[in-house]
């Protein structure tokens, strides 16, 4: 019989006093061993708990994640590396399993070093059986700025697939974004399942910018624990890409002080690298943003931003087409009608904005928000 959640997996919330308050430490861990695929950040500042993770992400060997948020514990020199190394050897003995086996994630402040006394204390107090894993609880204990818990289960057979993700800020990935875990009790080879959520997080997660800023804590992994038995491996790549996307898209919802959720496709490229490139253009200009934002129908804030791609020589004013929703305002003549037509979209709670380039086929989806007033003050304050 099919559970309502991946089978096998146990887990723990708790206020460890990183935050003021609320929920800071999560740590889920599958039963038995599991087959793992994992992408990080890629910026130059990553970590402590990049590296450790990155260094054993090709054993593609590990059974679960510990996470600690409100501390990003980066650039805190050798003595955040070590600490970092210890909370992943702490973790590891209340789970029951090695260390090398827990992906270990810090998102928050860069800085400031972890509290380790306040760590070290929490954690000896949780129980020493851990207790069937509570994803909603997962969900909450990772959020920093966020406003919501982001969570998603979907199923592919016998087999369940539940995921959550973090993330509301600095956010423009490159490899994966923000935190995020997916835990299934499916069973795919190892090369397969790191094949596969390569692919789904490529087209999902490296997929989404809120602000063109790329995190120094970057994760994003799957553990597959094979308790459901086999599937079809592409009706799971399909599985895992409807769960990433509808995170991609929840995180963009929540992008700090956003009030609408962009997507941007673009069509007719040379191939699929520069549609993305034109297509994170748009969404990741301030000005195509704040337009969106005022519902101020100036298509000409999207050429612009396709403009200013300078080495893609390919691009002809001439063959581009513009639209917002299904309706074509570039190269249509912006009558009063077109440009009340064009409002009323984006007006909306969710704006499309699709770019035909006129080159080739190459295609690629891109997902972001709107640029308010309250991005400024949450970033400022």
């Amino acid at each position: 019989m099919r559970s309502d959640l991946p089978r096998g997996f146990r887990g723990v919330t708790a206020h460890l006093g990183v935050k003021e308050s609320a929920a800071d430490f999560a740590l889920v861990v599958s039963e038995v061993p599991a087959h793992s695929a994992a992408v990080f950040t890629q910026s130059r500042f990553a970590g402590p708990s990049v590296a450790l993770s990155r260094a054993d992400a090709p054993r593609r060997r590990s059974r679960g994640m510990v996470a600690v948020s409100g501390n990003a514990n980066v650039a805190t020199g050798p003595d955040g590396a070590e600490e970092a190394a210890e909370l992943r050897v702490l973790a590891a003995e209340l789970a029951g399993v090695d260390p090398g086996e827990l992906v270990v994630a810090s998102t928050g402040v860069i800085g400031r070093r972890y509290p380790m006394d306040r760590i070290r204390a929490g954690l000896a107090a949780l129980p020493a059986r851990l207790p069937e894993a509570d994803f909603a609880a997962t969900a909450r204990a990772i959020m920093t700025t966020d406003t919501r818990p982001k969570q998603v289960t979907v199923t592919c057979g016998d087999a369940v697939l539940t995921a959550v993700a973090k993330g509301v800020g600095m956010i423009e990935p490159n490899m994966a974004t923000l935190l995020t875990f997916f835990f299934t009790d499916a069973e795919l080879p190892a090369d397969v399942l790191d094949a596969v959520f390569r692919r789904v997080m490529d087209r999902t997660f490296n997929a989404l910018s809120i602000d063109t800023d790329t995190s120094t804590s970057d994760t994003a992994a799957i553990f597959a624990n094979g308790l459901a038995g086999p599937v079809d491996h592409a009706e799971f790549e399909r599985a895992l890409h409807r769960a990433a996307l509808h995170l991609v898209r929840e995180i963009a919802r929540d992008g700090e002080g956003a009030s609408k959720l962009i997507e941007v496709r673009a069509t007719g490229a040379r191939d699929d690298a520069q549609a993305k490139r034109v297509a994170k253009a748009v969404v990741n200009s301030p000005l195509v943003k704040t337009a969106v934002h005022g519902a101020d129908p100036n298509w000409g804030r999207v050429a612009m931003a396709i403009g200013k791609l300078h080495e893609e020589t390919d691009l002809d004013p001439d063959r581009v087409r513009i639209r917002f929703g299904d309706l074509e305002v570039y190269p249509a003549p912006s009558t009063e009608e077109l440009l009340a037509a064009a409002r009323r979209h984006l007006e909306a709670d969710e704006v499309l904005i699709s770019v035909e380039l006129g080159v080739a086929d190459g295609a690629f989806t891109v997902y972001g928000c709107d640029l308010t007033e309250g991005y400024v003050k949450i970033n400022a304050d």
